[in-house]
């Protein structure tokens, strides 16, 4: 059931180390059906190397496996919560990439000083701390993303949403790259934040005029 999107899930799983947003088995990528509901999900601890299609795992949105003989994510109940509260987000990624993640360490946002913000709303928010798995880290991210794409978790990794997974997929691309660039320069000399218009401005561009309409 659901091979194309086991197959988009697949594909945007394998972006992740491609990207080296992730070490050995961590991080994961889930897309959600929106005519069934359904969400497919990467499975727990199987090398991305070694992955197929047919591994993704098809649960339902209270954490049932409908398909699938691997044990899924231990991120699946955070995901899952995600989704259940918010429609609007069919695809969802998580990664412990290491330029995001050194914000995340130190309990700090990635401040908007780049107008490639725009793709993820502006400053890319800090969650609080919440033990890993379960769907406790879900309803803190829900709280703390508002009208964001992504989000820090603190002394934890990055969470991205959009419309598929391609779409999280990217900006979870995106994220590191800004957090990446944000970094150097704030090892150089104080960064030039971008106001609050500027951010709009670059919101609007992103998901207005940016890209095949």
């Amino acid at each position: 059931m659901l091979e194309n999107l086991k197959q988009e899930v697949l594909e945007c799983n394998l972006m992740l180390p491609k990207y080296n947003l992730v070490v050995m088995t961590s991080g994961n990528v889930s897309g959600r059906d929106p005519e069934s509901g359904l969400v497919v999900i990467k499975p727990s601890g199987v090398d991305y190397e070694k992955l197929k299609a047919e591994d993704m795992v098809v649960v339902d949105l209270d954490g049932n496996v409908v398909e699938g003989k691997l044990k899924p994510s231990t991120d699946t109940d955070t995901h899952l919560y995600v989704y259940r509260v918010r429609e609007d987000i069919n695809g969802m990624v998580h990664t412990h990439s290491v330029y995001a993640s050194s914000f995340a360490a130190a309990g700090e946002p990635i401040p908007a000083c780049l107008t490639a913000c725009g793709m993820v709303g502006g400053e890319v928010p800090l969650g609080g701390f919440v033990p890993v798995g379960g769907e406790y880290i879900g309803a803190e991210i829900v709280d703390k993303i508002g009208s964001k794409l992504a989000i820090v978790m603190q002394n934890h990794g990055v969470f991205t949403i959009g419309r598929d997974a391609h779409h999280a997929t990217k900006l979870a691309i995106e994220v590191e790259d800004i957090a990446k660039i944000t970094h150097l320069a704030m090892t150089r000399s104080k960064i030039v934040r971008m106001s609050d218009e500027q951010i709009a401005g670059m919101i609007d561009l992103y998901n207005n005029v940016y890209g095949q309409q």
